[in-house]
């Protein structure tokens, strides 16, 4: 099936529940009710606080960008550098937190007749080494995160070590699996023991949510054969 750029937009912002305008962009937020009890009370509500701030600040960075100087852009000294800089970053942070607090409930079931389940079965060699390369892969960042894409270089899902919000993504990824390894998202809860954290969240992934998110990535897939 083929999809247009159109679809693609549709599709990732309401996957990610943030919307987006027809001007050069405005994004909005959305109080996310990521239902689980192994993550405090305390810990969603600074969570979400942290939301707000990244979509505020990049709705700021998109209108100044609208009328920042680009004939004084270098890559030394230039107000467009850093708004570019600051928007990736922002842009990120903002959408990746969105899809995290969407994939995470208390229900985590799946079934091996799924997509998500077959496509991870497929491209990981069972269901049982994808868990283990994740697991690997969320211990590994660097105050980041651990997300696993569908890459339309190599037309696979892969896992990807994200430190911070924008260093080490690779490019033609579309994320389908997205934990926050961020020392907010464990801390006041897990203290500095990160593997009791991921190995808590692992059982908490929404399966219904990431399967319709595996089932647009074979769209785009498509898209790009």
């Amino acid at each position: 099936m083929k999809i247009t750029e159109k679809d693609l937009v549709t599709g990732i912002t309401k996957d990610l529940g943030l919307e987006s305008t027809n001007e050069a962009y405005v994004v909005t937020d959305r109080v996310f009710d990521y239902r689980t009890d192994v993550i405090s009370q305390s810990t969603k509500q600074a969570h979400q606080q942290l939301l707000n701030g990244y979509v505020e600040t990049l709705n700021i960075i998109s209108a100044e960008l609208d009328t920042a100087n680009r004939e004084e852009a270098n890559s030394n000294d230039s107000v467009f550098r850093s708004l570019k800089i600051d928007e990736t970053y922002n842009l990120n942070a903002a959408f990746l937190h969105g899809m995290f607090f969407d994939n995470i409930a208390e229900d985590s079931r799946i079934t091996a007749d799924t997509l998500s389940f077959l496509r991870l079965e497929r491209d990981f060699g069972s269901f049982d080494n994808w868990q283990r390369d994740f697991i690997a892969t969320a211990l590994s960042s660097r105050s980041g995160w651990a997300v696993t894409v569908y890459n339309t270089f190599i037309k696979r899902y892969i896992n990807v070590v994200v430190d911070l919000h924008s260093s080490n993504v690779p490019f033609s990824s579309y994320p389908v699996i997205v934990l926050d390894m961020w020392e907010h998202a464990y801390y006041k809860d897990y203290l500095n023991d990160k593997k009791k954290y991921v190995f808590a969240m692992m059982k908490q992934l929404n399966w219904k949510v990431i399967d319709e998110r595996f089932q647009r990535a074979e769209d785009v897939g498509e898209a790009f054969k």
